[in-house]
């Protein structure tokens, strides 16, 4: 498998993303240098012209990052159906110890995001239940020892 694989809808995110800041980051930029620009003559002294130029590299370096990730990925389709949890579908899991549910989606690396619920499939979890069916348990080293959580449901996304 591809270092950095990807969900069709993690791309079209990611895409919507790298858009938004081609066109509107830059127009933004734009627009903030010409503003601290007209302030002050000597913009070596200009304090607000000097951040808007960090805020333009920190823009010019997520654009190239975002690029690069996109021509690298392997886009993944999910296997829905097949009980197993693939990348792409949505897994509630319990942790055995604790009684403790997590409702996840098991994603590429590129679109893991643990607040909105999307694991990487790199991640230890997300290795331990990639294949598993419902009723299977995944074992996971954590730094606190190692888990077990329980396979409770196999969804498409």
């Amino acid at each position: 498998m591809n270092e950095f694989v990807i969900t069709p809808e993690g791309r079209t995110r990611l895409e919507a993303e790298l858009e938004h800041l081609t066109n509107e980051g830059r127009r933004e930029i734009a627009e903030r240098l010409e503003h601290a620009a007209a302030g002050e003559s000597n913009r070596a002294e200009n304090a607000e012209y000097l951040t808007v130029g960090e805020d333009q590299a920190l823009l010019e370096r997520r654009i190239a990052l975002l690029t690069e990730r996109l021509l690298s990925a392997e886009v993944i389709e999910p296997q829905l159906g097949n009980g197993r949890v693939d990348v792409g579908e949505r897994v509630r899991v319990r942790e055995l110890e604790s009684g403790a549910r997590l409702e996840l989606e098991l994603v590429g690396t590129l679109e893991s995001d643990a607040a909105a619920g999307r694991i990487s499939v790199a991640s230890p979890l997300g290795r331990a239940i990639l294949g598993l069916r419902r009723g299977e348990i995944a074992e996971v080293d954590a730094p606190r020892g190692k888990l077990q959580f329980r396979v409770l449901a196999v969804e498409p996304s």
